[in-house]
């Protein structure tokens, strides 16, 4: 990486939701911006935690037992085999970390491609 990435200009790229996008590598994961709303599906990773920062809106992430509410700056991160469900109050800017090759719905069969932008 030889120069720094701008959040804001990566998430004006693209207007896709539920669609992450590349935007840097770490040690074998992708760190990936992603715009949201509504309802994402009920899913889980069985290998892996599931790394949520929002960067802009409201964002509750669905537990099957509780909720947690997520507003700009708030971090979570879902134990792996923990089923949620993201649901976006209104458009959610959000950055994800996951290893590279994970699928965003816990089955590769049903998840979206991860693209560079």
């Amino acid at each position: 990486m030889t120069e720094p990435v701008n959040l804001a200009r990566k998430l004006s790229l693209f207007q896709d939701h539920w669609s992450p996008r590349i935007i840097a590598g770490f040690n074998g994961h992708d760190v990936m911006v992603v715009k949201a709303e509504g309802e994402f599906v009920w899913h889980s990773h069985p290998d892996t935690d599931d790394f949520f920062l929002v960067l802009k809106g409201d964002l509750t992430i669905e537990l099957r037992d509780s909720e947690v509410k997520l507003g700009p700056g708030d971090l979570y991160i879902v134990p792996k085999g923990v089923e949620h469900r993201p649901v976006a109050h209104g458009e959610v800017h959000l950055l994800l970390i996951e290893p590279h090759g994970t699928p965003n719905t816990g089955d590769e069969a049903t998840a979206a491609k991860k693209v560079p932008v």
